[in-house]
């Protein structure tokens, strides 16, 4: 199969040391929007082809490892060219298998690329230091180096961005890689992994197995030739895999949940507040780590942030993302979608006051995807599970408090500490905000969504297990430190210099 046809086909194979194959099993993958389609059908692999993937990726290491690292990000650069020429096969591959609208789609390959850049760039970037001696005539510095064969797992909702943000530092740093997406998104994967894999790596630096988390997963945390792990995803998940990759004593990180906050302050900006908050909240369907799934509003602008919420959540049209008005998708599929139906139900039955949406929308073609309607909820309070758990969907709770320290206060009481906003004219105050609020990204004045790939990205207290991703901490994850001493006095004795 040539490399173009290769591209266009939507049925997935996976890749081992450096072969495409069909794997033991074949699944549907099908259209959140329109289940009556099926895209294509994809490799679903087990515990066998992981191990060969880990094997095929251990062979690999010793000869990329020795290559330079500048030359690693050579073949980077390669890979942000074929992303570049294959950006709307990737956004209309993602509509279809995630069910982002286009235009998210797009952006998500945008920022995709230029991650991609950040981490070809690091080939070229120091990862060491000289540092004085206390001792005579002696050298001292540090260096990175690579961990050695690494396992990166991703999730649905970004199925571009977080594989490729998670693999070129990987790469880039010397790493040989096995890279499982998860099951409903395995044609943008395999998308991903084709523009590093036709770049020029080298057989099995870099492999690719489709497959599910209680078997591909498993080996690919459990397996003690693997030392480092990479996850995106669920708290359940995640804390269990952290648990099974310290009994290995491998070096892991989890980025999870998030339970994010907008904050409006009585001298907010209102018609931008509630537009952040609308676009945080129902962007994505909801589903993002970063999402706004709370919103937190001074008593003196209540009732106007409220009925704004309400009427920006009525006017998004939502349907197939494929439709250029279209400004919301589905659920990524049933079970999601099934979750996000109950928690409305839970909202109900714990006293919320329904002010937009609450149900599934009608209309032509809609009964076959899995959607909802944009949802907020009014007159929460910090006691309610709708304002506690992380929902993953389009539902937005409003919560009513008295000043800002009711807000910090409110802002800071959930388990999570992803990202959070507020929206101030006051310098002070949003410096207070900055300083106390328990996330690891702060916006002012902005919406909780969004990231550079230059900044650190990752969360507080239940959000992350393990180091920063993203920017240089990319490649400080997928390395070791090896601090190095060269004492030269003998040296200089024999050839008489001092």
């Amino acid at each position: 199969m040539s490399t173009q046809s290769a591209i266009e086909s939507t049925d997935v194979l996976a890749h081992i040391d450096g072969e495409w194959i069909a794997g033991p099993e074949q699944k549907p993958n099908i259209n959140p929007a329109d289940t009556r389609e099926i895209i294509g059908m994809s490799a679903h692999c087990g515990r066998k082809e992981a191990v060969a993937a880990i094997e095929a990726a251990a062979r690999a290491l010793p000869a990329w490892r020795e290559t330079p690292a500048p030359k690693r990000g050579n073949i980077l650069f390669e890979a942000v060219r074929l992303m570049k020429e294959r950006a709307e096969v990737l956004a209309m591959a993602m509509c279809r298998e995630e069910g982002k609208t286009l235009h998210e789609a797009r952006g998500e390959v945008q920022k995709s690329i230029i991650a991609l850049e950040f981490n070809a760039g690091e080939g070229r970037r120091p990862t060491g230091q000289v540092v004085p001696s206390e001792m005579g005539r002696t050298f001292a510095y540090h260096v990175r180096q690579p961990l050695g064969v690494v396992s990166i797992i991703t999730p649905w909702n970004f199925p571009v961005a977080i594989p490729t943000w998670k693999i070129a530092p990987a790469l880039v740093a010397g790493n040989t890689v096995v890279f499982k997406p998860a099951s409903v998104t395995p044609l943008t994967g395999r998308l991903v992994a084709q523009c590093f894999i036709d770049a020029g790596l080298p057989r099995g630096v870099l492999n690719f197995v489709p497959g599910g988390g209680g078997t591909v997963g498993d080996e690919l945390v459990g397996n003690r030739t693997v030392r480092g792990v990479s996850f995106t995803g669920s708290n359940e998940i995640g804390m269990g895999l952290a648990r099974q990759a310290l009994e290995t004593r491998k070096k892991c990180q989890c980025e999870m949940g998030g339970k994010n906050p907008m904050v409006i302050l009585a001298d907010a900006d209102i018609e931008l507040a509630v537009d952040a908050t609308l676009q945080g909240a129902f962007g994505s369907t909801g589903q993002r780590c970063t999402a706004t799934s709370r919103v937190i509003v001074d008593r003196s602008v209540y009732a106007e942030v409220v009925e704004r919420l309400a009427a920006g959540a009525k006017a998004i049209k939502v349907g197939n993302g494929l439709d250029p008005t279209v400004k919301m998708g589905p659920s990524v599929d049933k079970g999601q979608h099934n979750t996000v139906l109950d928690y409305i139900q839970v909202a109900h039955a714990d006293g919320a006051k329904l002010v937009a949406g609450g149900g599934r929308p009608q209309g032509e073609g809609l009964e076959h995807g899995f959607f909802t309607e944009p949802t907020v909820f009014a007159d929460c309070h910090m006691g309610m599970r709708i304002t506690q758990e992380e929902v993953f969907g389009p539902i937005l709770a409003v919560v009513p408090v008295d000043g800002f320290d009711a807000a910090l206060e409110a802002a800071n009481g959930v388990a999570f500490g992803l990202s959070a906003s507020v929206y101030t004219r006051d310098l002070v105050l949003a410096q207070r905000f900055t300083d106390a609020i328990e996330v690891g990204i702060v916006h002012v004045n902005n919406p909780t969504v969004g990231g550079e790939a230059q900044l650190p990205f990752g969360g507080m207290k239940e959000t992350g297990v393990g180091q920063r991703e993203m920017g240089t901490f990319g490649v400080d994850f997928f390395s070791e430190v090896k601090a190095v001493y060269v004492d030269y006095t003998a040296a200089a004795r024999r050839t008489n210099i001092y």
